[in-house]
């Protein structure tokens, strides 16, 4: 009989788990060491944890492999690690990279600083223009990058056309997939190559450890394997066992975020001193029927431009005493965050104006909060406007 795959609470809870033995600890303990003890005279694979192979590792790559349908996962010590372990995994000096435009500040970064020291070069595409893509292409691509949902526009990024594309031009394609979770998204189902997430936010959930994963072929994460063993990035045994305990409510947290995002996401749009909502699940999104068609969820980031513009929002922030104003998301709090001050500070007023960012823009990161009490506080925000 064939076996019925798990489900995604299921499998963030126990992953491929063997049968425990009579007193077994239910939770997984604490490998808290660097170095495990090799058997003599053998060729076997050196345990090390700096090499990632360290069990509170390898749980928790096996665990999210399962969860993102691929061969293999890797976890590493932070976002910005996997994303730049992820795409030299695959670029090497003299390839070009096809990248979104729209890309967290960090990222492009690192495509238009670092990787042109690498001898590696980087173009970047509208994705509203589909023609660019083709149009941009050269004969030393060998990669495309995108983000979807997008920071902090929530756009949803059409990834099974882009891996038609891939295919038929012979090169990876990589999606930051760290807005959705794996529960909303799992890009590898509509032809990605690679998968990568900043496990700080969703995997995690709460706001406790910094770390980053790779997710994909084999073939792929062992690539990102040897270089991350090089360039010491592993992550440390005891935030993987932190990661692990929260993986294990990953389903049901995402779940009630997307509940409340919509909740409060339809409240706000509703509200005179808002000028726009960004949020999938909107009507007026202009990629709601995409998301429709390929989210199980909207997830719990919501996107607000208030009318006052920058001064409306410092007085908003002023006045809320629940949401938290901090950077990051996707933790069991509300956080709320100002781009203009974070992930496009880089920009310029015009240049974010541009993008669709304008200043005044603040982005919701909605936590596990009653989302009645998450309204209450938006609204002492809203009055202070």
């Amino acid at each position: 009989m064939r076996r019925r795959t798990a489900g995604p609470s299921t499998l963030a809870i126990h992953g491929d788990v063997p049968a425990r033995a009579a007193h077994d600890p239910v939770a997984a303990p604490i490998y808290q060491s660097s170095t495990f003890v090799s058997p003599v005279g053998s060729s076997e694979e050196v345990l090390y944890t700096r090499y990632g192979n360290n069990p509170n590792q390898l749980r928790l790559a096996e665990r999210l492999a399962r969860l993102e349908g691929a061969e293999a996962a890797i976890f590493v010590a932070s976002g910005m690690g996997a994303t730049a372990l992820a795409h030299l995994a695959v670029l090497n000096p003299g390839d070009h990279l096809l990248s979104s435009d729209w890309i967290y500040g960090g990222t492009r970064q690192l495509f238009t600083e670092e990787f042109t020291r690498f001898g590696i070069e980087v173009s970047f595409v509208n994705p509203d223009k589909r023609r660019e893509w083709r149009s941009k292409l050269r004969k030393n691509t060998r990669g495309i990058f995108i983000e979807s949902p997008t920071n902090p526009l929530m756009r949803v990024l059409d990834v099974q056309w882009l891996a038609v594309l891939a295919e038929a031009e012979g090169i990876a394609l990589l999606v930051d997939s760290t807005f959705a979770s794996p529960i909303n998204y799992r890009p590898l189902e509509h032809g990605a190559d690679v998968v990568i997430h900043s496990v700080t936010k969703y995997l995690n959930g709460h706001s406790d450890i910094v770390a980053g994963a790779v997710a994909g072929a084999e073939t792929i994460v062992e690539e990102v394997r040897s270089r991350m063993k090089v360039w010491g990035q592993a992550l440390d045994p005891h935030a993987a066992w932190l990661i692990e305990r929260g993986m294990k409510t990953l389903a049901v947290r995402v779940q009630r975020h997307n509940q409340t995002g919509m909740e409060v996401a339809t409240w706000l749009e509703q509200q005179p001193k808002v000028r726009r909502v960004h949020y999938p699940g909107l009507a007026s999104h202009p990629d709601h029927a995409l998301a429709a068609r390929t989210l199980d969820g909207f997830g719990g980031m919501v996107g607000v431009e208030l009318s006052g513009g920058p001064r409306a929002a410092e007085r908003c922030l002023r006045a809320l005493r629940l949401i938290t104003h901090a950077p990051s998301l996707g933790g069991v709090e509300s956080l709320v965050s100002e781009p203009r001050f974070t992930s496009h500070a880089a920009l310029t007023p015009d240049e974010r104006a541009a993008a669709g960012i304008p200043d005044g823009f603040l982005r919701l990161s909605l936590g596990l909060e009653d989302a009645a009490d998450l309204i209450e506080d938006l609204t002492r925000g809203l009055a202070a406007v």
